[in-house]
């Protein structure tokens, strides 16, 4: 696990835009088993490609006109029980830190892996998320 004041800033950028941390299993299954509406579920790191990437991504998406319903992560490294938890909703996809979700209606619709943050700039993700805000939200 990392050190809580090591990992509270990165915390921090997304709950200032407004995205819930979900901090135990329970929280994850109330979050993601929703029967109606969009969620978007971030899968938080400590790694550069979230600070560079992933994090503004998604801050630039939310500025969307669409944009889902809820917005929750989890903090992988730190909320490991809860990060658990979140990848059996994510499943056939392998555990994958940082990664982007998007559930409607209680199921899996759009899916950024690490592979796909990796590399590419907060720009293409943000219009990955905004092509899928628009498609499902």
């Amino acid at each position: 696990m990392y050190p809580a004041d090591l990992v509270a800033p990165m915390s921090r950028e997304l709950n200032d835009m407004g995205v819930q941390s979900l901090t135990t299993p329970e929280a994850v299954i109330e979050m993601l088993e929703k029967e109606e509406g969009t969620t978007l579920l971030v899968v938080n790191s400590v790694c550069g490609c979230a600070a560079a990437n992933a994090r503004p991504g998604v801050h630039m998406a939310l500025q969307n006109e669409k944009t889902p319903s809820t917005l929750a992560t989890v903090f992988a490294g730190v909320d490991q029980a809860a990060t658990a938890k979140a990848r059996e909703f994510l499943l056939p996809y392998p555990p994958s830190s940082p990664s982007i979700a998007l559930f409607k209606d209680g199921k899996l619709v759009h899916f950024l892996e690490r592979h796909h943050i990796e590399g590419r700039t907060a720009d293409i993700i943000a219009a990955n998320l905004k092509m899928a805000f628009d498609a499902y939200c």
